[in-house]
């Protein structure tokens, strides 16, 4: 379906060069001089990548329906993940190339949402934060706590992350999905 600039939302899908983007913000110009445009931000939906483009008032405009679906992770298998869509109950499988390197914080029933296209699930946003267990680490050595330094660790979704000294094996710690980083040590 094609729509005029004067129809464009913030939220909105756009195609674009065979891929699609949504709109982020959007500025109606109305020169003085000249025919009125638009000057769009929009933000690529399977890269990320954010662009500015400007649409004349004659330009028409490839609208896409993008859903926002509440996924529930079930479970991996070979290449792909396999959720739950939590209106329906139906389960979709989404590959993991889709997912990208967020896919090693998915934990085990970890509530995420689907961003789709027809059914076609584009991308995965994971929560902003999670609580994870640690799994493995080498001990931490008395008076390690007033020393500054950083030690790896691996969580219970089997990620690699950078800890404090003091953290041990069965530590529940708040990470950062958007960076990977350890945020604090939790009490569960």
């Amino acid at each position: 379906m094609t729509i005029s600039i004067n129809q464009l939302a913030s939220g909105i899908g756009l195609r674009m060069g065979g891929d699609i983007f949504a709109v982020l913000e959007y500025h109606h110009v109305k020169p003085g001089k000249g025919a009125a445009f638009a000057r769009v931000r929009v933000k690529n939906i399977k890269t990320g990548q954010v662009i500015e483009r400007t649409f004349r008032s004659s330009d028409k405009l490839d609208d896409v329906p993008v859903d926002e679906k509440r996924l529930q992770n079930l479970y991996r298998s070979g290449d792909n993940v396999h959720f739950m869509d939590n209106s329906t109950y139906e389960e979709v499988v989404v590959p993991l190339e889709t997912i990208g390197e967020d896919a090693r914080f998915l934990q085990e029933n970890l509530e995420v949402i689907g961003i789709s296209y027809h059914n076609e699930v584009l991308k995965v946003v994971l929560p902003t934060f999670i609580t994870a267990e640690v799994t493995h680490t080498e001990p931490g050595f008395k008076g390690d706590s007033t020393r500054s330094g950083t030690k790896p660790a691996t969580i219970d979704t089997g990620a690699i992350v950078q800890v404090p000294l003091f953290i041990n094996i069965g530590d529940h710690l708040k990470i950062d999905t958007r960076t990977g980083a350890y945020v604090e040590r939790v009490q569960k």
